[in-house]
């Protein structure tokens, strides 16, 4: 059973940057596509960014491409998600996910475990 802990998250300014990371245990880390999920209130929980553990290839959501950046580090069981330029519509709780797939996959069914979110708040 894989377990996820996602941290990093907080209230900040529009135009200011968060890094959120997510420490996994439990599994063998090098071999899950990794991604990370947001659900603003009153909304469908929707994708954000994934990285693949099959050569670490990314892919983002149109809303957010040229702010954010997924990443992970293997040797520390730890996927990050920079998060630059932020807009108050960013507003959500924010959650990895893990995938035993491998593709760049961005509906939420694929995905196997899930952490439990950690919030983030943009102010105007």
């Amino acid at each position: 059973q894989v377990q996820l802990v996602e941290s990093g998250g907080g209230l900040v300014q529009a135009g200011g940057s968060l890094r959120l990371s997510c420490v996994a245990s439990g599994g063998t880390f090098s071999r899950y596509t990794m991604a990370w999920f947001r659900q603003a209130p009153g909304k469908e929980r929707e994708f954000v960014a994934t990285v693949t553990w099959i050569n670490g290839a990314s892919y983002n959501s149109d809303s957010v491409r040229g702010r954010f950046t997924i990443s992970r580090d293997n040797n520390k069981n730890t996927v990050y998600l920079q998060m630059n330029s932020l807009k108050p519509d960013d507003t959500a709780v924010y959650y990895c996910a893990a995938s035993r797939g491998g593709s760049l996959a961005t509906a939420r069914d694929p995905y196997d475990y899930w952490g439990q979110g950690t919030q983030v708040t943009v102010s105007s």
